[in-house]
């Protein structure tokens, strides 16, 4: 077995000192202990999945502020997956998909909003302009005022986050 690295030391010292404080911050915050078990757990892995943690000294406002992005992350998952919820509940019985279907219907959503959520705002203007209203580059560059190749150049840095989002 190997020896534990000096960031993963580091991040059980944290979890010693601050594991209690971050679940029971958020257990006020959320109003659910296993909600917020789960959030300070996520903190926790966030930090060892980060290649170079920095050092603080004020650790439990990085904590917070980790944390904080998490609540957000599940707030959003939380009204995406209830807006689907409620656009199946208007379909008629027979049209209405199979569990398995909604699933993969929800993750892709949820992919989805993961990859407008990192677009600058006019990024993501152009893109759903054109994936979900259906207008072409040259109509989008004449609403918005903007040149055709500075459309092009947005959706392509659209398209190219979206294949990146995991």
């Amino acid at each position: 077995m190997s020896a534990a690295s000096p960031q993963d030391q580091h991040v059980a010292a944290l979890y010693a000192e601050h594991h209690n404080w971050l679940q029971a911050w958020l257990r006020r915050k959320l109003g659910c202990s296993h909600r917020a078990a789960d959030l300070a757990h996520d903190t926790f892995l966030r930090l060892l999945s980060r290649e170079d943690l920095p050092s603080f000294q004020e650790p439990r406002a990085y904590l917070t502020a980790v944390a904080r992005n998490l609540m957000a992350d599940h707030w959003r998952r939380q009204a995406l997956e209830r807006a689907y919820l409620e656009a199946l509940a208007v379909l008629p019985e027979p049209e209405y998909p199979s569990p398995e279907v909604r699933l993969l219907a929800l993750e892709t959503l949820l992919r989805i909003d993961r990859c407008l959520n990192g677009l600058p705002a006019l990024t993501r203007r152009i893109f759903l302009r054109s994936q979900l209203d259906g207008l072409g580059y040259a109509d989008i560059a004449a609403e918005l005022g903007i040149s055709l190749p500075t459309v092009k150049r947005h959706m392509s840095r659209a398209f190219l986050a979206c294949l990146s989002v995991e």
